[in-house]
């Protein structure tokens, strides 16, 4: 197994997705709603809204950062 590759990997989703702060208010999300009022199943589905879009849900997120172009690496 290759673990640069695949820390170069996560590290790439990471920033896709926002950054380590987007990831930590994503955390926090879910585990909001994991421990909220509801069913199993409507837990699954409002984890899986929370996910589509990366951070906290508000009108203060940052946008997240330009994707480089394919065969580029930051």
């Amino acid at each position: 197994m290759d673990f640069k590759r695949l820390s170069q990997q996560a590290k790439r989703l990471i920033d896709r997705r926002g950054g380590t702060k987007s990831l930590k208010e994503d955390a926090d999300e879910l585990r909001d709603i994991a421990r909220g009022e509801g069913t199993l199943s409507d837990k699954a589905k409002a984890a899986a809204d929370a996910m589509k879009e990366p951070g906290a849900k508000g009108p203060d997120t940052p946008a997240p950062p330009p994707e480089p172009p394919p065969g580029q690496t930051p």
